[in-house]
């Protein structure tokens, strides 16, 4: 297995030292429960001395310096110490705004006199003889002791590298003490002062470490004298850093390796500084009871991620939980109890994956995550060959967990500083440590390690997110924080990037001077060159008698434009250009690759590329900005960060610039170009485009293919013809013409072209489509609509019918098999529960007496009715849904109106379950033994197509015969689509009136062509609903009612159920269950959201089924703002022509009326629009 892999995203730092309110609240939170009043005093406390900690903490920032020069003069004698500070210690100094820079050695000077007089007015100050006898006026805890064998140290023999190190590591120790001052919590200083007494021995004295943290802890004090609470908190952290130094560094820890487990050490220290941390839970036989019941919910909190005895009211395997309490097992063993039990199995199994269930159980039984994709392997075939049980005996009976748990402990999260854990899983253990990992499907560890064995991924050797945009506008990086990549990337410091080549020649080896010295093609960048001339004379004295060097100006300017968009990104902003420096690029007094020095070292490419990003990718933006290429590994980036370390900004700039690849590449009179661009930038900058596929199986000719003529056509072209290019047919709709051929098809030979068939009674020739195929004769294409028509011609219809997909009823007559029983057990439970439960969820009392035979099926049936699972599946639906529901699963049909409101009312008077059992009464005696299953409807005793033909055509209306008898052109199928004038003609061609021709729908239904069956009508018939009528009149009157007025079919909830019951039992007409959806929230709230003009046109479409007219809008309007929108709503009724009749409003369309007026039916086809397109449209009228 690998051991140089890491995981995840670098962004993942989880943090290593504690405070004070992490510290007051992290045992609640593992206890799942509120702080209680010791720890809330404790934040209260803390958050009231935080203005005082920080005071604090700033005034010991300010005098850092004397504080380590007082310390520094205790124990080094023969010198100025502070003088060998690389950079000053008071980051918040106030300086005077008249002081003057000094120089270097005035510096050093300043800082030897503040060696030994101090610059601070509260330090304490003297000479050699004070310092020897300071201590006895101290105050008692901070007295400086001086150890055996303490001797001061000289600064000559000391060295300046050693005295550089010493000073600088003063101040590192000052500036932890202010970290944990603001903290309120010294664990910052264990953890990084733990183990430093075995480097200071090698390197320096630790008794000269010892003295030099009592002095500064004597100064720290004295400056914070008048702050009580700062002082003794200062005073402790000083403390914790003596006291850790003095004890020695302790053994690492060792964590055992294996074939699927990797071997590491964990320093000690680590350990020791997470000591503390979260509260271990172990059952002890001298325990009390109410301590025994805390651990059985620390063993719930750590199985199931919280406390569900508290939060949910539930206890599982509360009967090992009392063997647990009293002795009688094992916390192993419970513990295995609990990822046995079904809560856990509903929780953490069925909900996920495999892979995602083994991870779950690491983290709870183990206290950890998963280590390689070895061990991965291995718990995944056990869970899939043996299942959950399997897995958590696995995981409890292991060698792991009885070394690191035991027989008594619960398991616990086995976090930083409890082992060595593995980096190749360290990000994906942070995401499994989180409270949030149960709610989280997509497994971690199977995808992480499998993309260990993929190639590298093509970014920054640092990471994704330090590779900017191709563009040259600025530095824009990937957002570190939205669809951040966690994918791995191991990147060895050898491993070089691949770059593309931005159109240079032949680039050859890398780093060498072929790479170096290649140039762009014309496909690539455009290369300025400064073109500079000599104008002769000796004249000038500062040049030493070398020739004047001058350019013209436009060319100069182009290549300065040039410089600001390759180093800042644009041709810069107003004060932004060196406006002296290109004066003197012009004459000649520096070169280009001066002037690029000078405005990358500018203010504005500072701002640009430097101060406000990470030091990563300030390297790879500059190094793309002046030397043209992204860096190309780990050596390469590594280099330059120890440069930007060492040197700062302008030093990196110097380095860059001054490189022999800067010089090999540009030299000095080139503008950089960019000459290298990675794989993604590519990418980014191609335009889309089509992209034929290429196929690696085809075979090129062998001769050479002569492109196709286009054909031509003989005729005479003038300039009134027109090109048919992207125009409609001129011919009227095309039809299939039947072959009237009565010649009888004879074998021919195998076309797919268009032929000709002779046809020797009319002595023509009519085209058909011929194909030979398989058998020996011709295939000629089917009519179209000829299925259907033959279809509508049968007196069959049971090809309409749906499929009928059960059977009526299965019986269980005994004496019966096991496999019979089996099968209709099986059947019940999906008729009622529509799935097979659950080992643990079946009815096995019931299916035993079953078998018995102590009862037929039918009470195995309402066993299974009357059973929770049952039950919970109708609590859970609306009443009369829940009544179809059951009728429909016990009695395999749906309920009557009768039996659904006598479900209903049985349901609220005494319960679900007598409902129930009346639905059992309904049952025939001789269906004891039957389960009757839904059928689907069938078409016994409905009419025929044919017979509906008929009894259509003889309910049509005939017209009244006139006195005198017109005759009209016969209209047959031969001349249908012949167009004729009202003009008499013939009486060999007419008939009287008498015998008018069939209505449209009449020789609709005899016609052959049976488009007119495929389009639906335009406006709807007139519904009406006269007493008495049935159940399905009144069910369709009444969702026409509420598609006219709501536009849709409301949800059980919104449906006006009493106005239905007063319609259904003839107490109210349907004009007035018309008013009442009118007045109800439903329609109102429509009209509501309107335009008051939009609102009276809506509501008039509805009610009136027309648009409103001017005076009618405007009367709505008006009563509208006196009486409000009910009321007019009720007037628009009363002016409805269907209002007193039994009628529903209907869309008029464009019918017209006595009195309408022309613009009224326009604005009604305009705001109806009719229906014959395929979708209605998206802003509906109503």
């Amino acid at each position: 297995m690998t051991v140089t892999a890491s995981s995840g995203s670098t962004r993942v730092t989880p943090q290593l030292f504690d405070t004070l309110p992490l510290s007051s609240v992290r045992q609640a939170e593992q206890q799942d429960r509120f702080p209680d009043g010791g720890e809330l005093d404790n934040l209260i406390t803390f958050f009231r001395s935080g203005q005082d900690r920080i005071q604090a903490a700033e005034l010991l920032a300010v005098n850092a310096e004397a504080i380590v020069a007082r310390a520094a003069n205790r124990i080094f004698a023969g010198g100025t110490p502070l003088s060998f500070l690389d950079a000053p210690l008071s980051r918040g100094e106030i300086t005077k705004a008249d002081g003057t820079v000094l120089a270097a050695d005035q510096v050093a000077f300043q800082r030897s006199v503040e060696t030994f007089t101090g610059s601070s007015a509260t330090v304490k100050r003297g000479n050699a003889f004070t310092r020897l006898l300071r201590g006895n006026n101290e105050d008692a805890d901070v007295r400086v002791v001086l150890p055996t064998g303490f001797s001061p140290i000289s600064v000559a023999k000391y060295g300046p590298e050693r005295m550089r190190k010493s000073v600088r590591d003063m101040g590192w120790f000052l500036r932890y003490v202010g970290y944990a001052l603001v903290a309120g919590d010294p664990s910052i200083l264990s953890v990084n002062t733990r183990g430093l007494r075995d480097l200071l021995e090698k390197g320096c004295s630790l008794v000269a470490t010892n003295v030099a943290l009592q002095e500064m802890r004597a100064a720290a004090a004295s400056l914070l004298s008048d702050r009580p609470e700062a002082r003794r908190l200062t005073i402790d952290c000083f403390n914790v850093l003596l006291t850790e130094l003095a004890v020695a560094t302790p053994s690492t820890r060792q964590k055992l390796g294996s074939k699927q487990r990797q071997g590491l050490q964990l320093p000690a220290i680590y350990a020791l500084a997470s000591q503390g941390g979260s509260q271990r839970y172990s059952i002890k036989p001298s325990m009390s009871g109410s301590e025994r019941q805390e651990i059985v919910r620390a063993a719930y909190r750590q199985v199931f991620e919280r406390d569900i005895a508290k939060g949910y009211s539930q206890a599982p395997c509360a009967a090992e939980a009392s063997q647990l309490v009293q002795g009688k097992i094992s916390m192993r063993e419970f513990i295995r109890a609990l990822g046995c039990c079904k809560e856990y199995r509903q929780q953490f199994h069925d909900r996920f994956v495999n892979s995602r269930v083994v991870e779950l159980a690491y983290r709870h039984f183990l206290g950890r995550g998963i280590s390689s994709l070895e061990e991965f392997k291995t718990t995944f075939a056990i869970l899939s060959d043996q299942g959950l049980n399997g897995l958590i005996d696995v995981l409890v009976n292991s060698s792991e967990y009885a070394q690191t748990f035991g027989e008594e402990t619960v398991p616990f999260l086995r976090d930083l500083g409890e082992e060595a854990q593995e980096s190749a899983g360290w990000g994906s253990n942070r995401k499994l440590f989180r409270f949030s990992a149960p709610f989280d499907g997509a497994p971690q560890y199977v995808t992480l390690y499998a993309s260990y064995r993929q190639p590298l991924a093509d970014q920054h050797v640092y990471g994704g997110g330090n590779d900017p945009i191709g563009n040259q506008y600025g530095a824009i990086f990937p957002s570190g924080t939205a669809s951040v990549s966690t994918r791995p990337a191991p990147y060895g410091y050898d491993t070089r990037r691949l770059l593309v080549s931005n159109g240079l020649a032949a680039p050859g080896q890398m780093d060498s001077d072929q790479f170096r010295s290649s140039r762009p093609r014309k496909v690539g960048p455009r290369v300025m060159r400064l073109q500079q001339i000599a104008t002769g004379g000796a004249t000038v004295p500062r040049r030493g008698g070398q020739p004047s060097i001058r350019a013209t100006e436009s060319s100069t300017q182009a290549v300065i434009n040039a410089v600001y968009v390759q180093v800042l990104g644009n041709a810069g902003y107003a004060g932004e250009r060196m406006g002296s420096d290109e004066a003197r690029l012009e004459n000649g007094d520096i070169s280009l690759r001066d002037f690029v020095r000078i405005v990358a070292s500018s203010d504005a490419f500072r701002r640009r590329y430097w101060s406000g990003l990470y030091i990563a990718k300030a390297i790879e933006v500059m190094h793309r900005r002046l030397l043209g290429r992204p860096t190309f590994g780990r050596w390469e980036i590594d280099a330059l960060f120890d440069t930007a370390a060492r040197k700062g900004f302008y030093g990196l700039v110097d380095a860059l610039i001054d490189s022999k690849e800067y010089k090999d590449c540009f030299g000095e009179d080139t503008v950089p170009y960019e000459r290298f661009i990675t794989p993604a930038d590519l990418n980014m900058r191609r335009v889309p485009t089509w992209k034929q596929a290429i196929n690696l199986e085809a075979i090129a000719p062998s001769k050479q293919v002569s492109r196709p003529e286009t054909k031509t056509v003989e005729r005479l072209k003038t300039s009134g013809d027109l090109t048919k290019r992207n125009l409609p047919p001129s011919g009227g709709q095309i039809k299939w013409q039947e072959s009237s051929s009565t010649r009888k098809s004879q074998n021919q030979a195998p076309s797919f072209a268009l032929t000709k068939t002779f046809d020797r009674a009319n002595k023509t020739k009519t085209p058909s489509w011929q194909a030979k195929v398989e058998f020996r004769g011709i295939v000629s294409p089917e009519i179209p609509g000829e299925k259907i028509l033959q279809a509508l011609r049968r007196n069959d219809i049971n090809g309409f019918a749906s499929r009928v997909g059960l059977k009526s009823s299965i019986e269980l007559n005994p004496p019966f098999t096991e496999e019979a029983l089996s099968s209709v057990i099986d059947e019940t439970y999906r008729q009622l529960l529509n799935r097979i439960p659950f080992d643990d969820e079946r009815l096995v009392e019931a299916e035993s007496q079953l078998r018995d035979q102590k009862f037929p099926l039918v009470g195995f049936i309402e066993a299974v009715a009357l059973s929770d699972i049952f039950q919970k599946r109708l609590s859970a639906m609306a009443p009369l849904r829940a009544a179809a529901a059951s009728h429909l699963a016990i009695l395999g049909r749906a309920a009557t109106p009768k039996e659904a409101a006598e479900f209903v009312q049985v349901r609220a008077s005494d319960g679900q379950s007598a409902a129930i059992r009346k639905i059992f009464e309904r049952r025939e005696a001789e269906d004891a033994n039957r389960l009757l299953q839904i059928k689907l409807p069938s078409t016994d005793g409905r009419q025929s197509f044919r017979e509906l033909q008929t009894s259509r055509k003889e309910s049509l209306p005939r017209p009244i015969s006139a006195s005198t008898s017109p005759t009209y052109l016969v209209d047959t199928d031969q001349n249908a689509g012949a167009k004729t004038s009202g003009r008499f003609k013939s009486p060999k061609a007419s008939r009287p009136a008498t015998a008018l021709p069939l209505p449209p729908l009449a020789r609709a239904l005899e016609s052959k062509d049976t488009t007119g069956f495929q389009r639906r009508s335009g406006i709807a018939s007139p519904i009406a609903l006269t007493p008495p009528f049935s159940e399905d009149e009144l069910t369709i009157a009444i969702e026409a009612t509420y598609r006219q007025l709501i536009n849709r079919i409301p949800l059980d909830n919104e449906r006006l159920t009493s106005a239905e019951s007063l319609l259904r039992n003839e107490d109210l007409d349907l004009s007035g269950f018309v008013e009442a959806v009118a007045m109800s929230d439903l329609f109102q709230q429509r009209l509501s959201t309107m335009a008051p003009l939009r609102a009276a046109s809506a509501a008039a479409l509805a009610l009136l089924g027309r648009a409103s007219t001017p005076s009618e809008a405007a009367e709505f309007l008006k009563i509208r703002a006196a009486a409000g929108q009910p009321e007019a709503t009720r007037w628009l009724l009363t002016s409805a022509e269907t209002f007193n009749t039994n009628e529903v409003p209907r869309i008029q369309g464009m019918e017209t009326s006595p009195g309408q007026s022309q613009s009224t039916v326009i604005r009604t086809a305009s705001l109806y629009r009719g229906n014959s397109a395929l979708n209605p449209p998206k802003d509906s009228a109503i």
